[in-house]
């Protein structure tokens, strides 16, 4: 875009000083203790910014793009490059697309740059891939390139904080895939305020996603997250960016599951599994078997259930522990599920079936350090609840699915087909499921189904 400024347009720079929330990038003239946009504490922080202080007439603007029919426009599908780690290419939505722009967040420590890194020395047999470590030494690189077995030629390393230096490395050496580790390090000369600041995550961010556009890179940039979670720096850092990835996990659990919140270029319900090792992240092509390995035998309040997790079912083991409170109100504590969903099915069980849960305390857990949101895991919850309640436990062979209503009715749930047929290929032989999703099933060889509808219905079935 040319800009066309007349001589009689007088411009004055001019310093300014305002505060930054760090959290929404909400801008203030003075201090605040608490930001009046996202309601943080002592999260506005001071900042210089130049203003352009213009005297006599608006300046003129002349694009050179002019708009284009949408019929006239071409369709065709982007030719995505594959990363060779299945797993990331399916949360990609199959593989990279040219000019992307890429955000991985997650927590410190869980893995982000060895993804990165495992990924980048399979870019380097596609074309050259600049790998910038704001946060390390080339030295420390290698490192942990050699304890990853990675070896690619053509994988070039840059430690540089300076985005000036990256964008002229870059012009330099015109690579095919750009990797920037991390954003919050990174900063430009532009701007007066401190490398992670709302500005500088802004304006750094911004100028890379115009080189991913205008010069056909792939890019991904690693984010910091805040305690609560959430990817540091101003929102519009998400809004910028085509995908947005989460690196979840638990510190006591070897397993990784990245996630994609938002995607542009494909499915944000998909997800990659994998496994920490000594060697690096491991895919896990079949996640089902990995977070059944250690169930418990003839354990009470154990059941398994088969979610969808994008395209893929994945069958999870639901746990529950119902005991006497020793306290005025009774604790009620989920992991892996939403605690609102577990009170809610808490009270269909005291009102529907008649059990006594008001006075006991409830922990529910997904093991393995999943997280599902799916209602279709409403019936396994249930019977889980019930199991521990009853100290019963539920045949370890038999799987349920099914959205649990207020009224305690089972209500259908989508893709049953892909549920059973995960659970037949595990080998369960029972499953209860809605009885409206029994109508349209075909009986796989070796599974029975049985269909409810109603919560005390397959409650019967379980434990009569």
């Amino acid at each position: 875009m040319a800009h066309f400024i007349p001589h009689n347009l007088r411009i004055i720079l001019k310093q300014k000083t305002i505060y930054s929330c760090q959290q929404c990038g909400m801008q203030s003239p003075k201090w605040l203790g608490k930001c009046s946009d996202c309601g943080q504490w002592n999260s506005l922080v001071e900042e210089t910014v130049t203003v352009a202080k213009k005297g006599g007439r608006t300046v003129p603007l002349r694009s050179e793009s002019s708009p284009v029919r949408l019929s006239e426009v071409s369709a065709t599908d982007e030719d995505r490059l594959h990363c060779g780690i299945a797993e990331f290419d399916r949360v990609l939505g199959g593989g990279v697309v040219p000019g992307s722009f890429t955000l991985i967040g997650g927590d410190p420590g869980i893995g982000k740059s060895t993804l990165l890194l495992q990924a980048a020395g399979s870019w380097a047999r596609i074309g050259p891939v600049l790998y910038a470590t704001a946060e390390e030494s080339t030295r420390q690189v290698k490192l942990r390139a050699g304890r990853l077995d990675v070896v690619a030629e053509d994988l070039y390393l840059l430690a540089e904080t300076s985005l000036e230096g990256i964008l002229e490395r870059v012009k330099e050496l015109k690579p095919a895939f750009l990797v920037i580790d991390s954003i919050q390090t990174v900063f430009t000369a532009a701007l007066e305020s401190a490398p992670g600041s709302v500005s500088q995550v802004r304006e750094c961010a911004g100028r890379l996603m115009h080189l991913a556009k205008g010069e056909d890179i792939p890019t991904f940039i690693v984010g910091h997250v805040t305690k609560d979670g959430s990817i540091a720096g101003p929102r519009m850092l998400e809004h910028m960016v085509d995908t947005v990835l989460y690196f979840e996990g638990d510190a006591g659990h070897p397993y990784r599951i990245l996630r994609a919140v938002k995607n542009r270029f494909g499915s944000t319900n998909e997800i990659g599994v994998f496994e920490m090792k000594d060697i690096g992240l491991s895919e896990v092509p079949n996640p089902s078997e990995l977070f059944l390995a250690e169930r418990p035998e003839d354990a009470a309040g154990s059941v398994v259930v088969p979610s969808i997790e994008g395209t893929r079912p994945i069958l999870v083991e639901i746990q529950a522990l119902v005991s006497g409170t020793a306290h005025g109100n009774p604790r009620r504590t989920a992991m892996g599920i939403d605690s609102n969903r577990v009170s809610l099915l808490v009270a269909v069980l005291e009102k529907k079936v008649g059990y006594s849960l008001l006075a006991q305390d409830i922990f529910v857990n997904v093991a393995g350090g999943v997280r599902i949101s799916e209602p279709a895991v409403d019936l396994g919850v249930v019977a889980a609840l019930a199991s521990s309640h009853l100290n019963r436990p539920v045949d370890e062979r038999t799987v349920l699915f099914g959205e649990v209503g207020l009224t305690g009715e089972v209500r259908a749930v989508s893709r049953p087909e892909m549920r059973v047929n995960e659970a037949a290929r595990l080998g369960f032989n029972c499953c209860l499921l809605p009885a409206g999703n029994l109508k349209s099933l075909d009986q796989p060889e070796g599974m029975k189904l049985i269909g409810v509808s109603s919560a005390a219905e397959a409650l019967e079935f379980l434990f009569n």
